[in-house]
């Protein structure tokens, strides 16, 4: 018995920010995958309806992935967001950090802040002053695992991202939209 052919190209994930999120920026994501076909990647599917596609392409950066998808977006659907896309790999290592350094307590909430290629998140996460005992943020590459107590969520540093220009620069995701994104990564790497 003969295996099938593996596929060409890399898995990726483009985490799009601001879509379908408070009745903002409504995007139907089959038309999304469509448009996602008509860029050339394969093997294209949405996760949840808050902008998470899943796709495969070659010999491509992740910079220019996020450059070409946010012109599309720009073009078919006059949408001005940003898209952080991340490789199977980049999430991999995420999703492992997350394990490592995150203990689940129902009194804390947390949250995977996915920063784009350009930004140098060592430097961004230097203009803000976190709040010890209230708020933690570890880095991994690219990205913030943010907790906070829920009680004292209002006076985190953290919350003081949303209303800076930085916040143009990154999309957040839960913990577990996180993990379920790896785990349809790691499903279509061996498709």
């Amino acid at each position: 018995m003969t295996s099938a052919p593996r596929r060409a190209g890399s898995v990726w994930v483009a985490l799009l920010r601001g879509v379908n999120v408070g009745g903002n920026s409504i995007v139907s994501m089959r038309a999304l995958k469509e448009s996602f076909e008509r860029l050339g990647f394969q093997d294209v599917r949405t996760y949840i309806n808050s902008g998470n596609v899943l796709f495969r392409a070659s010999g491509v950066s992740a910079r220019a992935l996020e450059r070409r998808i946010d012109r599309m977006l720009s073009r078919d659907y006059g949408l001005r967001a940003r898209t952080v896309v991340r490789s199977r790999r980049e999430m991999s290592r995420v999703v492992e950090r997350i394990a490592r350094e995150w203990t689940p307590d129902p009194a804390w909430k947390w949250n995977v802040m996915f920063l784009r290629h350009t930004v140098d998140a060592k430097r961004a996460l230097a203009g803000f002053e976190l709040k010890p005992g209230i708020e933690r943020v570890v880095q991994c590459p690219g990205t913030w695992l943010w907790s906070a107590r829920i009680r004292d969520m209002g006076r985190t540093a953290m919350m003081k991202v949303g209303k800076s220009p930085l916040y143009q620069e990154m999309t957040v995701r839960s913990v577990n939209t996180t993990k379920a994104i790896l785990s349809l990564m790691e499903s279509a790497k061996h498709s």
